[in-house]
């Protein structure tokens, strides 16, 4: 925490945004701030679809699909750099879409239950979903997909 915290009060951006690291809690300060990106992404494609007449839940899948693209994209570039999995591209980026898949699953789950049977608004819904999924995410493609590269 003393790293990242010197990092930020030193604007050492490229330390904290670029450099490889091992440091958990600088991994998922990236991981935290790209997943905002992609958040907003997310929660714009729901609202403006379910604006434009789309049942939420649907919306909510297209929402996923469009901010799990921005989230590979630019985790691959500022999360798990110097990071490796033993697979090619194309089925790096189907297990991290299994793991996404589930977190899906998981705000679906969340959703439905916050909407329609706490009858919160869907968006506050999905804002609590999120902050849930957040965790699973992170943990799941750090350990399951994602190990550091040794050789530095």
């Amino acid at each position: 925490m003393k790293e990242l915290i010197s990092l930020i009060l030193h604007f050492d951006f490229q330390k904290l945004f670029f450099a490889q690291t091992q440091n958990s809690i600088i991994q998922f300060f990236r991981y935290a701030f790209v997943g905002g990106i992609a958040t907003v992404v997310d929660w714009g494609v729901l609202f403006l679809l379910t604006r434009a007449g789309m049942y939420y839940l649907i919306s909510a899948v297209f929402g996923f699909f469009s901010g799990l693209a921005v989230n590979f994209i630019l985790s691959k570039c500022f999360v798990f750099n110097g990071m490796k999995t033993c697979a090619c591209k194309a089925v790096e980026f189907a297990v991290y879409a299994a793991i996404g898949a589930m977190g899906l699953g998981f705000t679906l789950g969340i959703m439905y239950v916050l909407t329609e049977i706490c009858h919160l608004f869907y968006m506050l819904s999905k804002v609590t979903s999120t902050l849930i999924v957040l965790f699973w995410n992170y943990a799941a493609r750090k350990k399951i997909l994602y190990r550091f590269e040794q050789n530095q």
